[in-house]
Formats: C-alpha cells, sequence, structure tokens
C-alpha cells in the first residue's frame, strides 16, 4: 500500500491518524508545538489526500495492519474519530504500539439497542445514500455536525470548512469503505484486550460521540484515563488547540517519567 506520510520535528515517534473524508493537515492547530517534541508521522489514509486508493480493502483490521506496516515499530498513535477506530483496532489487535490517544472516538458510532451513544442507524444510512448522489454535499454535511456544539463552532466549521479539500478531493469508493467502518463496527468486546497506556480525549460537548461514550471506554480500557475539555465538540484540537497540546505533553511526562 502506498500511503502519504509526512515527517516532522524530533523526538518519539507519533502517529497522527485523521478522521473520515479528510487528511493529515486538519491536525494543523497541533503541529508546530508537537514537532518540538516529537517526531510526526502525517499520514492521509488510503483514498484520502495525497494517499491514492489503489484498490484498498477497507475492513477495518486490514487498514490496521497495513498502516502499522508503513510505520515505525513502538511508535504512539493518536487516532481522531475514525482515525481512533482504526488505533484502537490496532492495539487490540496486537500490534507494535506504545501509547494511545483517541480524540473524539467512539468504540460503537452506530446506535444499538444496548448502545445509545452513538448516530442513528436512520442518520448513517442517509450519509450512505447521499455519498451516492453528491459526495462533496455530503462531506460539507459531516463537517458540520463535527462542529456543531462547541463553543468555538462557527470558526471550527469555519477552519473544517477550509481545509476540506486542500490536499484533493477524496476517492468515493474511499468515503464508502470508511462509512462502513464507522456504521457496522462495534470495538466494544475488544477495549479489554488494549493493553497500551491511553489517553481518551473528549469534547464535554461532543454531540458526534457523545462523552458517555468516552466515559464507557474508559471504564473498558485497562490503563486508560479520560482527559474532558471543557466547552469542546467533537474536534477540540481545533477548537482548543493548547488545551489539547498540554494534554498530550503531560501524558507523556506522566508515563516516561520525562517531559518530552
Amino acid at each position: 500500500m502506498s500511503l502519504y506520510i509526512e515527517q516532522r520535528g524530533d523526538g518519539p515517534d507519533l502517529v497522527l491518524i485523521h478522521g473520515w473524508g479528510l487528511h493529515g493537515g486538519v491536525f494543523a492547530p497541533l503541529l508546530a508545538p508537537l514537532a518540538q517534541h516529537f517526531r510526526l508521522h502525517l499520514l492521509d489514509l488510503p483514498g484520502h489526500g495525497r494517499s491514492p486508493l489503489a484498490g484498498h480493502d477497507y475492513a477495518l483490521e486490514t487498514l490496521a495492519r497495513q498502516i502499522a506496516a508503513a510505520l515505525p515499530a513502538g511508535a504512539s498513535w493518536l487516532g481522531w474519530s475514525l482515525g481512533g477506530r482504526i488505533a484502537m483496532a490496532a492495539a487490540a489487535t496486537g500490534l507494535s504500539i506504545s501509547r494511545l490517544i483517541l480524540i473524539g472516538s467512539n468504540p460503537c458510532f452506530r446506535q444499538r439497542p444496548d448502545w445509545p451513544h452513538a448516530m442513528s442507524d436512520a442518520q448513517l444510512q442517509g450519509f450512505s445514500r447521499s455519498l451516492q448522489e453528491d459526495y462533496r454535499a455530503t462531506l460539507l454535511r459531516f463537517v458540520a455536525l463535527q462542529s456543531r456544539g462547541s463553543e468555538q463552532g462557527r470558526e471550527e466549521l469555519r477552519q473544517l470548512r477550509d481545509g476540506l479539500f486542500a490536499h484533493g478531493e477524496p476517492d468515493p469508493r474511499a468515503l464508502a469503505g470508511a462509512l462502513s467502518i464507522l456504521r457496522d463496527g462495534d470495538l466494544r468486546p475488544q477495549l479489554s484486550s488494549i493493553g497500551q497506556p491511553t489517553l481518551i480525549l473528549h469534547g464535554e460537548r461532543d454531540t458526534l460521540a457523545p462523552l458517555a461514550a468516552a466515559e464507557y471506554t474508559a471504564e473498558r480500557i485497562p490503563h486508560a484515563r479520560l482527559q474532558v475539555i471543557e466547552g469542546a465538540g467533537h474536534a477540540p484540537f481545533i477548537s482548543h488547540p493548547d488545551e489539547t497540546f498540554r494534554a498530550i505533553r503531560e501524558f507523556f511526562a506522566d508515563q516516561t517519567g520525562a517531559t518530552p
């Protein structure tokens, strides 16, 4: 698999995995401060940004393994939204990952009889249908949902919209495959298999992945801790970059005994 991976900075290896329909550039507010302390590996998922799809299989575990093969063993993985699901799956599968940081992630993205902390099936089915009709409009609707609830929602939405197609348009087949991961996957049974120290960073006002989902995840990953960013929605690294950066740096300091 040919992945576009941009490297910058120096220090411990930290991989950044973006969410559905976007690309690594979405982490722009974090890159300058993180690059002073970490060697960043900023990737575009297959069919997103500058990574070609190349007939890629969007099965979650396959995707996690192929991404891991392109990255340094023992790196820490930071995943946002869909990227967090990939990071969780990679860790639960036993791949060589030292630490996890999950931002706005949900182990089960679709509501089920025993799981209200997610999007409704009707919403997800609607996104699937609209992808076939007008994927650009569908992406714009989705980024609007990501900014909902945030106290900085208007500025957050502006940044997401401005950067959406900055590195090219995603492949509609990749969008459909990644959406199926969100719609059909349920990682709840695998959470207890994640042995890595894990920081769960979650916006207090996240409406796509409600805070209750983060609390559930933190209770079931053995070495996890939850840090809530007040006033933030689904993308706290955009609305509250300083708080997000501090939380990441303190997490590494607590784990290593020295601030990177």
